[in-house]
């Protein structure tokens, strides 16, 4: 069994249309996630030993409700494990989760994997007018500077994006302060917010649209400073882009709300609210998720997401809080088609938002047993309550 077999995920992953939405493209999935969990099972002995522990079946699954019942593996689990289902040779890329404390995921990609994510995002873009290869356009990245960082999830996005618009220039806001040290695995970097600040006037003085990409922390920390300078408010071209992700990373105690941050944008950088949108993601579920134009998370043709009770793990209805999983059949690197995460979401139907998708989205509320003091479950039940 090889990729050039399993038809039913090229089917899956060469679908253009981030969100259509119909029967067959549901049939097509559970097809595709039939194929995906057959070749995990030949791969890998670890997926192996949990199908049969589980007594699951693939040959089960005729439905997009059946879903449910895969077995699933917890993103903590590859923060002490490495799980591969091809030769080591075959790997192409190898990313680690960029949390700021504690162990990292690590997930490695093969060819077909990497692509088929990669078209993903070119789709995306594409779907939202993002892709301009003839706009000359300046870039200020709240990521990690050099290449050899971009092992680093969030890093190697950041510098992907790049792609969709030709570069004029760019910064890093995260500057490379050390060489990479055996302790932590990586280089020591540095938050420059003077160099965020001059960047911005420069690029305003300029006149060129401006992209905008990486952890939203520190977009705030620079606009904060600019009014603690009392510096005026800038008129970036309308035609920039703001796109952010990878959370606040150690930084939770000064988040403010999504809809705070968009207004600060808009009122000292002058991009429009239209043109402002977060992403959601990591190395253990890498299906790109980019906000609508009224800023919420729809889930793309290549994925499917359920939301499970954070005490007995049954699946829960839209409109009820619990842990989020991702499916997805694209991957065939790492046993990694279906991952529980720990975050804690609740999932809507798509014509509850007024965008006018019809796929179902989800609004993540938090990450359950963020304090080394409590157990996930009871971080989970206190955010229910909030």
């Amino acid at each position: 069994m090889n990729i050039k077999t399993m038809h039913a995920v090229q089917g899956v992953c060469e679908q253009r249309h981030p969100f259509a939405s119909s029967a067959a493209q549901e049939s097509m999935f559970v097809d595709a996630m039939k194929e995906n969990i057959n070749w995990h099972r030949e791969q890998s002995p670890f997926y192996r030993k949990l199908l049969e522990m589980k007594q699951f079946d693939a040959a089960t699954l005729t439905s997009i409700d059946d879903l449910a019942s895969i077995p699933f593996v917890p993103a903590t689990f590859f923060k002490s494990h490495e799980l591969l289902s091809v030769a080591r040779a075959d790997i192409k890329l190898h990313l680690t989760s960029s949390g700021t404390t504690g162990q990292k995921s690590q997930v490695s990609f093969d060819a077909w994997s990497l692509s088929a994510g990669q078209k993903m995002i070119d789709a995306v873009f594409e779907h939202f007018g993002w892709n301009t290869p003839d706009v000359k356009t300046n870039y200020l990245l709240y990521s990690y500077e050099t290449a050899s960082d971009s092992r680093l999830g969030t890093a190697h996005t950041d510098n992907f994006l790049c792609k969709y618009a030709p570069v004029a220039s760019a910064f890093y806001a995260l500057r490379r302060t050390g060489a990479p040290t055996t302790a932590t695995g990586g280089a020591s970097h540095e938050f420059d917010v003077f160099g965020c600040i001059e960047t911005l006037q420069r690029y305003a003085a300029e006149g060129l649209p401006v992209r905008i990409f990486g952890f939203p922390a520190f977009l705030f920390f620079t606009l904060k400073r600019m009014r603690e300078l009392g510096l005026p408010p800038l008129k970036l071209s309308p035609d920039s882009l703001v796109f952010l992700g990878g959370g606040w990373k150690g930084n939770d105690d000064q988040a403010i709300a999504k809809h705070d941050l968009y207004a600060r944008i808009h009122a000292q950088l002058g991009i429009p609210d239209l043109r402002i949108r977060d992403s959601f993601g990591s190395v253990e579920h890498a299906v790109p998720y980019a906000e609508c134009a009224h800023h919420q998370f729809h889930v793309p043709v290549w994925s499917q997401v359920i939301i499970r009770d954070v005490r007995t793990l049954k699946p829960r209805k839209f409109g009820q809080a619990g842990f989020l999983q991702f499916l997805t059949p694209y991957i065939t690197s790492v046993p990694a088609q279906s991952v529980l995460m720990g975050d804690m979401a609740t999932l809507y139907p798509g014509e509850s938002c007024a965008c006018g998708n019809e796929r179902p989205y989800f609004v993540i509320h938090g990450r359950a047993g963020t304090s080394k003091n409590k157990s996930c479950a009871i971080a989970a039940a206190e955010l229910l309550r909030r």
